[in-house]
């Protein structure tokens, strides 16, 4: 009896070595003594013998919380649940909290964290990763992108913007607050360099003005940058369905490798 119940503990170990958990995963983490959770997008073809690109998504303002799931019902998630998409990556999915943006340093802190912990866990390539956030997340997008100027691989960024509207100011980019940078979108496009970028912007968004997607364009123009620009006919903020839809968009991202 003990050799059967020892024969079938090992089968079930051998199981489940041959099929990890794969899926959207729940995790946490603590960062500055606060606890996180986050999720983490696992392809079913995941392995331990192969180094997977890891992509770092921001979701935008309606999506905050502390419930570590609101922020897969948009955008690149909301994707990857309708397979608009086959991706073989990593995704990594954080959520920012009520009454904070993705520019907050904390919330930085927390993103940057999960990214870290997903890439040792899942055997993520330091060399394949990629950034993307939409509306807010896409603030965040360009003001990591400008801080981790050799972190990042390629940006993706979806209606984001450097200036905030007037309404909405607490968007700034912190670049665009600091009094000794005469043109925050230059800055940010030298900072950011030769990483390749691909920007999408509705022609009509209500919330977020298509001109901060133009004047980076020109910006990144002005300093020889790689970039992509992609402007919506008709459509207001909700671009990120188009954006994250396009069939050029994941194979393009997935070939770019840090340039050492």
């Amino acid at each position: 009896m003990l050799r059967v119940l020892t024969l079938i503990s090992l089968l079930s170990v051998a199981a489940f070595a041959r099929n990890p958990e794969t899926g959207f995963l729940n995790r946490t983490l603590i960062s500055e003594g606060i606890t996180y959770r986050y999720q983490v997008f696992v392809p079913a073809a995941w392995n331990n013998h192969t180094k997977w690109p890891v992509i770092l998504f921001l979701h935008g303002s309606g999506e905050r919380g502390d419930d570590g799931l609101l922020q897969t019902d948009v955008g690149l998630p909301h994707a990857i649940r309708n397979h608009a998409q086959t991706l073989a990556a990593i995704v990594v999915i954080p959520q920012c909290r009520n009454n904070k943006a993705w520019t907050d340093p904390e919330m930085e802190g927390q993103a940057m964290a999960a990214l870290d912990k997903s890439t040792k866990e899942f055997h993520g390539d330091t060399d394949r990763v990629y950034l993307t956030g939409l509306s807010m997340g896409g603030y965040g997008a360009w003001d990591l992108a400008a801080k981790y100027p050799k972190r990042f691989a390629a940006l993706v960024v979806i209606c984001g913007g450097i200036h905030g509207p007037k309404e909405e100011s607490w968007l700034n980019v912190p670049i665009a607050n600091d009094p000794n940078v005469a043109d925050p979108y230059l800055e940010t496009a030298r900072r950011i360099g030769r990483t390749p970028v691909w920007i999408f912007h509705g022609a009509d968004d209500d919330t977020v003005p298509v001109e901060e997607s133009r004047k980076m364009v020109e910006a990144l123009k002005q300093t020889n940058g790689n970039y992509k620009y992609t402007e919506y006919p008709g459509v207001q903020h909700v671009s990120w369905d188009k954006a994250y839809a396009e069939p050029d968009l994941f194979p393009w991202m997935l070939q770019q490798n840090l340039q050492h």
